[in-house]
């Protein structure tokens, strides 16, 4: 199906072959210019690969900036190694001997996608192409007009091609498509008339409402997932995840088996439902607490993101005063030193100009080192408040889990009461319940039963702990990170702030030493 000579050998996309593509848009003095200083494939934006027997597309990581890509009339099998060209808009990948559509998830700002003449039977793995406006996908093996549908989540689609395909030979072709892609403008290189619109319409309401009413459906079921999953991600940020509900009652008794035979116990179902109504109402009031210790850890952070925006805009505007005071009363002296009345005079000037910049540099320099003092002063304060924070919570936290380890303590002593009176009932046959035989097994010997009591308790008792040390850990992670990285940010902006000084001084100086002076007298 590919335009290519097959009779030679394969090409591979090595750099030689690059470098002779990107040169061949270039004119003569840039394609010189780029040979003496080197090739940067970071800057190219399109690229024409057309007509070279390309078997396998690689070795175009180096593209970040392409916006365009032409792979047309080569050999290639598989569409594979673009997934770092996130900036394409346009790709050709016409006249190939492609079968799947595949790799082409991180292309989601892609426009305009050519496939014509491939081997593709199935319209497919393409949901990220949003912004998709023109397919042409014609002269493949493409037989059910169900491929077409796949094509409705596409709602910028205007232009579409595919022509050629097996499914084009059926007698309803044009008004299926037309009737299941509104939005379409232009189709099979012709412009969609209002007449076949309407009768397609007409003829396909029935299946295009049902589809409506199930595209609906799925939407909404897609929203409350990610609704779901962004308040997961939320309670994930405060530490709550999963602790509004019975998620940790159930999860206590997951993959328990003794647990699970006890349960058939008499008298044992209603002990577990009180438990189950306890445990909740403790979930419920650790989860409110740390939902509202997120919100005080938020506003303890943006309180103080605000006070230090407002002690380094003043220092700013502080330093530009300082410079734009010395650039005023300074704007003339090189002119004044270049026309000094001799070159003694100029040297002078020159020295006396010197020590004014020296004397900025100081000036400013100084005004930073407050600066420094300042947010010092301002990061301790944050980090008490924060280490506060952090000792209130982890205390609260741990009261709760106490409460509880209180509650399960008082379960197991009421579910070993229970199964100790279930076990003399059995032993002297005054047992009146059917129970299950793995059940009645374990009622053989009081050594048994407490010793499954004990099991499935310590099991309970060991999964508190572990959630209560989830919590604390996530605290002391998120009280450490917050620490580390505004000390970072401090260390990085005095840095850049010194770089600045430097330079701006750097280059006063070099203004001066380049300004012309009247030669000395001979």
């Amino acid at each position: 199906m590919s335009q290519s000579d097959n009779s030679l050998e394969p090409s591979v996309i090595d750099d030689e072959m690059l470098q002779k593509a990107v040169e061949e848009r270039w004119p003569e003095d840039i394609r010189k210019l780029a040979k003496a200083e080197g090739y940067n494939f970071k800057d190219v934006t399109e690229l024409q690969l057309s007509f070279r027997n390309i078997l396998q597309i690689d070795n175009l990581w180096q593209f970040e900036s392409l916006t365009k890509l032409q792979l047309d009339n080569n050999i290639i099998e598989k569409i594979e190694a673009l997934e770092s060209l996130v900036h394409l808009v346009w790709l050709d990948l016409s006249f190939n001997n492609i079968e799947v559509i595949e790799g082409l998830d991180t292309l989601v700002k892609l426009q305009d996608l050519s496939l014509y003449n491939n081997r593709i039977s199935k319209i497919e793995n393409m949901d990220t192409l949003r912004e998709l406006q023109i397919f042409s996908i014609g002269k493949n093996n493409l037989t059910t007009l169900e491929n077409v549908v796949y094509l409705r989540r596409f709602k910028n689609l205007q232009t579409l091609n595919l022509t050629g395909n097996p499914f084009c030979d059926e007698e309803q072709y044009m008004l299926f498509v037309v009737a299941h892609l509104p939005g379409l403008v232009y189709l099979d290189f012709k412009l969609v008339a209002d007449t076949t619109r309407e009768v397609a319409i007409s003829n396909y309401q029935y299946l295009t409402d049902l589809l409506e009413h199930e595209e609906a459906q799925a939407l909404a079921q897609l929203e409350e997932k990610q609704a779901k999953q962004k308040e997961l991600e939320y309670h994930k940020t405060a530490f709550v995840e999963n602790l509004n509900g019975s998620f940790l009652f159930d999860s206590l008794y997951a993959e328990d088996t003794e647990a699970a035979k006890l349960a058939y116990l008499p008298g044992v179902d209603d002990l577990l439902q009180a438990y189950r109504k306890d445990l909740v109402s403790v979930c419920e009031n650790l989860f409110n607490y740390c939902l509202k210790e997120h919100e005080k850890r938020e506003a303890e952070v943006s309180d103080f993101h605000e006070g230090l925006r407002e002690v380094l805009t003043a220092n700013q505007e502080e330093g530009k005063r300082i410079i734009l005071d010395f650039e005023d009363q300074n704007k003339t002296r090189l002119d004044e030193i270049h026309h000094a009345s001799s070159h003694d005079t100029a040297e002078s000037m020159r020295a006396e100009y010197n020590e004014d910049i020296l004397q900025l540099s100081e000036t400013l320099m100084t005004l930073e080192m407050q600066m420094v003092d300042q947010l010092e002063e301002l990061i301790k304060e944050f980090e008490r408040n924060i280490a506060v924070i952090t000792s209130t919570f982890t205390d609260n936290v741990k009261g709760m889990m106490t409460q509880w380890r209180d509650l399960e303590n008082r379960h197991h002593e009421k579910l070993l009461e229970i199964s100790l009176s279930t076990l003399e009932k059995s032993l002297q046959n005054e047992l009146d319940e059917e129970l299950p035989d793995d059940v009645r097994e374990i009622l053989v010997d009081k050594n048994t039963i407490v010793d499954m009591v004990n099991k499935s308790h310590n099991i309970h008792l060991l999964k508190i702990s572990m959630r209560e040390c989830d919590i604390l850990l996530s605290m002391y992670h998120w009280e450490a990170s917050v620490k580390e990285k505004v000390l970072q940010n401090e260390i990085d902006r005095n840095r850049n702030r010194i770089k600045e000084i430097f330079q701006y001084i750097d280059d006063l100086q070099e203004q001066l030493d380049n300004a012309v002076i009247p030669e000395p007298m001979e």
